[in-house]
């Protein structure tokens, strides 16, 4: 199938080359004129053959709502458009409105994978209705990674937005706890190789996961994590997912600890922090701030 593709930052340019690898054509703009394959909005969507499907990944908040503006001014009835940002699920139901007001489909879809998700794929979690979600199911298929699951149609618009957010809320509580655990460790004289700790847990141990391989990967290249400062940045979606919390009256205690972790590494130089902000750039490609 044909797709146009908006944004192709880090996640976005990665996920162009992985559909393209699936045999389908792909159409990208970015403000960046070396990343794209047109100049314009205008020319992406001329290039696509109808019924179209536009998959947007750009920041949340006033660059999505400024391109599905234009997307909405462009598209024709029957057209789709797919947001794949990390957008809240409140605007979601927003932007399928004002779509569905010109005929236009529209799809909200969380995606985990960050800068691995080339090689592989990208877990998926999208929300809208399903005659939106079929025409955009090749295009699913090709970034999901091999194998039955990885990708799922999580319900209504804002379902796959909102799932995603509890994902990375989850993923805060994770990461935290092995911050936690790797500095209990380091100030322990009687425990001389940390690192070899941490990689004899990547086998037979009930928290063994992805994250632990990439603090592995970390503690790889800067053993101590000396040359980072121990501040971590949030996306916002920690801060969603705690709000949504006081929203729905469920007690998210260790999601809600690990948020305020990040904010307490901002006043000083945390060693809890240097290990977050390690696992954040190993997975996502996020800045990290070096002494």
């Amino acid at each position: 199938m044909e797709l146009g593709l908006v944004g192709l930052g880090k996640m976005g340019g990665n996920m162009r080359e992985r559909i393209r690898r699936a045999g389908h054509t792909v159409f990208g703009y970015d403000r960046n004129a070396d990343l794209s394959d047109v100049h314009s909005l205008e020319e992406l969507v001329g290039k696509l053959t109808g019924p179209r499907v536009v998959w947007i990944m750009v920041p949340a908040g006033g660059p999505t709502q400024s391109t599905v503006d234009r997307l909405a001014e462009l598209l024709e009835p029957g057209d789709v458009v797919v947001d794949g940002g990390n957008s809240r699920w409140t605007d979601d139901e927003k932007h399928a409105g004002q779509l569905a007001a010109k005929g236009i489909g529209f799809v909200d879809c969380g995606v985990s994978g960050g800068v691995w998700g080339l090689e592989n794929g990208y877990a998926l979690m999208y929300g809208g209705d399903p005659e939106h979600v079929a025409k955009a199911a090749p295009v699913f298929e090709a970034l999901k990674p091999a194998g039955d699951l990885g990708a799922v149609h999580a319900g209504k618009v804002g379902a796959g937005h909102f799932a995603k957010m509890v994902h990375n809320g989850i993923e805060y509580a994770m990461m935290q706890a092995y911050a936690e655990g790797w500095e209990l460790l380091e100030k322990a004289d009687s425990v001389e190789n940390v690192r070899e700790v941490f990689r004899s847990w990547q086998d037979g141990t009930v928290i063994r996961s992805w994250l632990l391989d990439l603090a592995v990967n970390a503690l790889d290249t800067d053993e101590h994590l000396q040359g980072l400062k121990g501040y971590a940045h949030d996306s916002g979606e920690g801060r969603w997912t705690v709000e949504a919390a006081l929203d729905h009256a469920v007690p998210l205690p260790a999601i809600t600890a690990s948020l305020f972790a990040r904010f307490a590494s901002r006043q000083d130089d945390s060693p809890q922090m240097k290990m977050i902000a390690a696992l954040r750039n190993q997975f996502g490609g996020h800045p990290v701030e070096n002494n």
